[in-house]
């Protein structure tokens, strides 16, 4: 029987889980696909032994044993980061080792280089768990949506945030509040500002755009808001409209041009993605044949990623058997078909909004507010005004038509320069009906 073997770079959280789903699924690996896939060495600079399950597989401080062993057939690296993953990377290539990696940040900044490289070798790149974690993400769009012109991306793609944003609607906590509970669960880091702030999503979200759409695309090209600024205040009052607020990446094909945006979002309470609570993922992909499909499911965790990274493992595994390497391109396109291509300006956007203002609680306010939206061609929805929200100002809060983007920017710029005006207004954008 065939042994395929594998070198294993990082033995943290994802290591370990990928090493203990090998372990404990190698029968029926080998049932689906007729060969032993073992894992046979782990670098790790931390550790002094491998737990005793694993007496079979060698420990080694230097990644170049894994590198320059000629038995092995795919490198996997888990350690995370730009450097040296990179490095590690293109160096178990160059020595012809198919490569799987779990590293969104690296994949999104640094993907082509890696991928050309491959290609020159020909060796294989898999990078399953890069997004969504356990869902499999990349494989229905690599394969499963192969005969569809994808239209649009849509999603959850961070569990940290969704979970703090849940937890603040259903509980009413404070953001600060509900981050230090998560960074005590383990459901956040200790610098959760990539979770939180969006980066993480717009990593993720540049990953599946240049597969979607075959184009070049790099983190500078996204739009990105983060959750930090939003308030139990602005919960309810998406409650009270029918919405609740989710940490959203959104794409859509315009044809020369696509968007590419992460921000906080009021979904309406029936649609799907509103309903995808604690820290899971939801995906949603819109193709000319198929309309939409919504994969749902954990987006993190040691077993749910240590599956997906064991998928990209067992797809080489199954290519090197059969002698078909390659035979699916790493981003679906061919590599000469990546194309260059715009991205549509955020200005142009057209969305509805919320507004909430935190303004003097004295006549004239509101028709002062009002006035300025009107200059700016922003026709208001609705409005609503409690009381006193802090002691002498009161929130005030709308809901506008369909607005440029570019007009709302320069209308709060002058209401936020009102001195009615006391704290910076915040700003929603609102989906409507799968489209904004």
């Amino acid at each position: 029987m065939k042994e395929i073997k594998v070198g294993l770079l990082g033995f943290g959280t994802v290591g370990s889980g990928l090493a203990e789903v090998l372990l404990q699924q190698a029968e029926r690996l080998r049932r689906k696909t007729g060969a032993s896939i073992r894992l046979c060495r782990v670098a790790d600079i931390r550790l002094e032994a491998l737990p005793p399950q694993f007496k079979d597989v060698e420990l080694v401080r230097d990644a170049d044993l894994i590198f320059k062993d000629p038995e092995i057939d795919i490198v996997v690296e888990l350690i995370g980061g730009i450097e040296p993953a990179k490095t590690f990377l293109l160096r178990a290539i160059e020595h012809g080792k198919h490569v799987v990696t779990a590293n969104k940040a690296l994949i999104s900044q640094h993907g082509m280089e890696i991928f050309e490289a491959a290609t020159r070798k020909n060796v294989e790149v898999g990078f399953e768990a890069s997004v969504g974690g356990g869902i499999p993400v990349i494989k229905a769009l690599k394969e499963g949506l192969v005969a569809n012109k994808i239209l649009s991306i849509m999603g959850i793609m961070n569990g940290t945030a969704n979970y703090i944003l849940n937890k603040m609607t259903d509980e009413g906590m404070a953001f600060a509040e509900v981050l230090k509970e998560a960074q005590a669960k383990g459901y956040a880091e200790a610098d959760p500002t990539y979770d939180v702030e969006g980066i993480d999503t717009a990593h993720k979200l540049v990953i599946l755009m240049t597969m979607a759409y075959g184009m070049r695309v790099s983190l500078a090209d996204v739009s990105i808001e983060g959750i930090s600024q939003i308030e139990p205040i602005d919960i309810d009052f998406a409650r009270e409209f029918g919405y609740r607020i989710k940490l959203l990446a959104i794409s859509r094909n315009h044809g020369d041009t696509v968007e590419a945006r992460v921000h906080p979002t009021m979904v309406p309470e029936k649609d799907m993605l509103a309903n995808i609570g604690g820290a899971y993922n939801g995906i949603q992909f819109t193709g000319d044949m198929v309309e939409d499909i919504l994969l749902y499911g954990q987006g993190a965790g040691k077993m749910p990623t240590g599956s997906a990274v064991a998928a990209d493992v067992v797809d080489i595994a199954r290519n090197i058997l059969c002698n078909s390497v390659n035979r699916v391109p790493c981003l679906s396109y061919l590599p000469e078909e990546i194309k260059s291509r715009g991205i549509t300006p955020m200005e142009s956007l057209r969305c509805c909004y919320y507004f909430r203002m935190t303004a003097m609680d004295k006549p004239g306010v509101l028709s002062a507010i009002a006035g300025i939206l009107a200059h700016h061609r922003i026709s208001i929805e609705s409005v609503i005004q409690k009381a006193r929200h802090k002691k002498g100002t009161v929130p005030i809060v709308m809901m506008t038509y369909e607005a440029e983007e570019a007009s709302v920017r320069k209308a709060l710029a002058e209401i936020d320069a009102l001195d009615i005006c006391t704290d910076k207004t915040v700003k929603i954008r609102i989906m409507k009906a799968h489209a904004e």
